[in-house]
């Protein structure tokens, strides 16, 4: 059950993050202010592929909302936190454009590598019975299938651990 609350997360963050760093670094903003817009669109998706099952299972926003911020929340700022910092932290990546290998693979690497470190962070909430157990409690699930998604993980990682390593050498 981690795996697959990981999984949905690292859906809704990786599409935000994505779009956030294509159209900041597309329009030639600061790295500060590239960042936010993706950490905004990252919690926006997130809570987005969380409320739209819910929202047309018929539950009412009011009590939609609270799920969505009980659920995502610690996962998605897990995430970001994590993602965020690699890409910084990798030479060049940032400053790669959107056109460059380098941009891709160093976004693909954090993705996974944030997923990953969230993966325990889903788990102590499951255990506890917070985090994706709001959404369980509500026998309503959406999104992508999980294999799916872990397919375009593991297929992530090795492109995005593939161009670190050729960029290294």
């Amino acid at each position: 059950m981690a795996l697959s609350a990981t999984l949905h997360c690292l859906t809704g963050c990786a599409i935000g993050e994505v779009a956030g760093v294509v159209i900041g670094t597309a329009l030639g903003w600061s790295n500060g202010a590239t960042i936010v817009l993706a950490i905004a669109l990252a919690f926006l998706f997130g809570y987005s592929l969380t409320s739209w099952p819910l929202l047309r299972a018929g539950l009412a926003f009011a009590t939609v909302v609270p799920i969505a911020l009980a659920s995502d929340t610690l996962s998605i700022a897990t995430m970001e936190i994590v993602d965020n910092a690699i890409v910084l932290a990798i030479p060049g990546a940032m400053d790669a454009g959107v056109g460059n290998v380098l941009f891709w693979g160093s976004l693909a690497f954090a993705l996974v590598l944030a997923g990953g470190v969230a993966l325990p962070v889903n788990r102590w909430l499951l255990k506890r019975g917070k985090g994706h157990a709001a959404v369980h409690a509500t026998g309503i699930h959406g999104g992508p299938p999980i294999p799916v998604v872990g397919a375009v993980t593991v297929a992530a990682a090795v492109f995005g651990t593939a161009v670190l390593l050729a960029e290294a050498f």
